[in-house]
């Protein structure tokens, strides 16, 4: 039984409630792995992922911008499964955390990567992970909104020569 951290986890808004949006079975071929076999043909590779967001807004306004669009999502995953240069399952679960928090504002996931054909006599093989968002360093320019607003001011600041 927990008496004492309980109170300041909740206080901390740990325990708040969240909004969990998902993606299952996206599956894409891409390259990756560390074995021969794997290092030249790409191979089919599935990601379930679950994001979560305190309680969203959109639940009141019914607005998109107002939670994760897993459209945008399934469009940055088929960008990274084709231009991603790493070759385990975990840094690339790891990837895709990062994105989901840094990128969309989730403050949980779970990501859940597969091979669900590295070996006939099994179903898949793979590696799921949970974060949250203080297990990431989420630099300005890799929040949401970021690029366009230094867009918006790029030019305005004169540099030294």
């Amino acid at each position: 039984m927990i008496s004492q951290p309980l109170p300041a986890l909740a206080q901390s808004g740990a325990l708040a409630p969240l909004d969990l949006i998902f993606i299952e079975g996206f599956t894409a071929e891409t390259v990756i792995g560390i074995h021969e076999s794997e290092l030249h043909t790409p191979q089919p590779v599935r990601v379930d992922l679950c994001a979560g967001l305190p309680r969203s807004g959109a639940c009141d306004t019914d607005r998109i911008g107002d939670t994760i669009d897993y459209a945008v999502v399934r469009e940055r995953l088929l960008g990274l499964f084709a231009q991603h240069s790493v070759q385990l399952l975990e840094a690339f679960a790891e990837t895709i955390a990062a994105m989901l928090v840094c990128e969309f504002g989730a403050h949980w996931v779970r990501v859940v990567v597969a091979k669900p054909q590295k070996f006939g006599d099994l179903n898949a093989v793979g590696v799921a992970i949970e974060r949250r968002v203080g297990d990431f360093d989420c630099a300005p320019s890799r929040q949401r909104g970021a690029p366009v607003l230094s867009l918006i001011g790029e030019g305005m600041v004169p540099t030294r020569q």
